[in-house]
């Protein structure tokens, strides 16, 4: 009879703690290493200030629905953990999309006929884009890129400017010249074409630490897992039993690994196992965007007309304010997705150029108190047309990745991490 399985996970984001979760509702022994202090990886709470911040601005969608699936079965409650806005795109003084409440994809095709900032004509081809898209079910015979699509479907450059390439970046992180069609095609499926409420922007009102992490941390341990932060997994050796984890206090065996590390580090642990080097050669081939999030704190009267709001052919791309997601009065977000100009800038001389914005299309000349600029320069992988990227099931038994860079129908996501981490269970269960 073989013995239950024993499981580490190594990384403690949203892929690594979906896993865990996962496992321990099987009754499955688990045990989560994170190098960390805290956990969430590339989504999770820091401290500046005395104010609680994330380390990057995301919301989650409607459609995400196996993320919010978990937060409820580890204790969440999503009216409480979420602003819940309708599908809405504010550019400042330059467009402005809100869908009715009527049922997809009627919801979608009402706001784009008669969204604001665009000529008939522009509102006609955008409404008859989608509905050739959903004719085709949202799948092409062959990849290529988001440029190349909207091309083919006579999507001039009011349209690109207005609607899809903020669309895309938001949703791909990746310039549109670049970005894959086909999954965005994928994400304005579930987004836009089953439900209305899938379409729906969800705003957290927690930072992304406390709204999954932190509770499943409790989950596993309720359920006799174990749970090690500050604890890095310096390598994984093959053996007659399974596995051999060097971690910070010695050498533990596992009968199975799940490796939800970021690619990087993913490639670093996997590259001494000789039978994982296709493995290791597909992750290092990926190429990474990345995100900036600017948090500025100015008087607590300081209010955007709208929660989250964009700019156009402005360094920030979006804006969220604060104060009305989650009563942190004053306090801005400014997020630039994907690379650009602002690379090129330094922090300071960044904050300044969004303060400058600011003051330009709000008219807001007080000087905020502080500011913090945080550049994750590797925040995602670029998604680009037919990408190759590696599946949950390495070529050795028992050691699976977990992450939004492995294979998967979304892009660089947190529904793309938690579904790979729940694939992983699912494969070892």
């Amino acid at each position: 009879m073989n013995s239950p399985p024993q499981v580490a996970v190594i990384g403690g984001g949203y892929a690594g703690m979906a896993a865990a979760v996962s496992l321990a509702e099987r009754g499955i022994s688990v045990s989560v290493f994170e190098s960390a202090k805290q956990l969430g990886g590339r989504a999770r709470g820091v401290i500046h200030q005395e104010t609680q911040l994330d380390n990057g601005q995301h919301l989650l969608l409607g459609c995400y629905r196996q993320t919010l699936s978990l937060i409820e079965q580890v204790g969440g409650n999503l009216e409480q953990d979420f602003l819940r806005l309708p599908l809405q795109l504010e550019l400042q003084r330059q467009f402005s999309l809100k869908a009715p409440k009527l049922p997809a994809p009627l919801h979608l095709l009402i706001a784009l006929l008669t969204a604001k900032g665009l000529s008939y004509t522009a509102r006609l081809k955008a409404a008859r884009f989608m509905l050739t898209l959903r004719r085709s079910k949202f799948t092409l015979a062959d990849d290529i890129s988001v440029a190349e699509l909207l091309e083919q479907h006579g999507q001039h450059a009011d349209l690109l400017q207005k609607l899809w390439e903020p669309l895309c970046i938001a949703a791909l992180n990746t310039p549109i010249h670049k970005a894959s069609a086909q999954i965005l095609l994928n994400v304005l499926h579930d987004a836009l074409n089953r439900t209305r409420a899938d379409s729906d922007m969800l705003l957290p009102r927690l930072d992304f630490s406390a709204l999954f992490p932190d509770r499943a941390a409790n989950y596993i341990l309720q359920r006799g897992g174990n749970l090690h932060t500050s604890c890095g997994v310096t390598s994984i050796t093959p053996n007659e039993f399974g596995f051999a984890l060097e971690v910070t206090n010695g050498s533990q065996l596992f009968s199975h690994v799940i490796c939800a590390a970021p690619p990087v580090i993913a490639a670093k642990l996997l590259r001494p196992i000789a039978q994982l080097a296709q493995t290791v050669k597909i992750i290092e081939a990926l190429r990474h965007q990345p995100i900036y999030t600017l948090y500025l704190k100015y008087p607590s009267h300081v209010r955007l007309p709208h929660a989250m709001q964009g700019l156009h052919q402005r360094f920030s791309q979006w804006l969220f304010d604060k104060g009305q997601i989650d009563g942190q009065q004053g306090l801005l977000v400014a997020v630039i997705s994907a690379e650009g100009l602002h690379q090129n800038l330094g922090h300071d001389e960044l904050a300044q150029r969004v303060i400058d914005e600011l003051k330009e299309e709000f008219a807001l000349y007080e000087q905020p108190a502080w500011y913090k600029v945080i550049a994750e320069k590797r925040a995602t992988f670029a998604c680009t047309p037919g990408l190759h990227r590696p599946g949950q099931q390495t070529p050795l038994p028992g050691l699976l990745l977990a992450g939004d860079y492995t294979q998967g129908a979304y892009p660089a996501t947190l529904e793309g991490a938690v579904l790979s981490g729940v694939r992983c269970a699912r494969l070892i269960a």
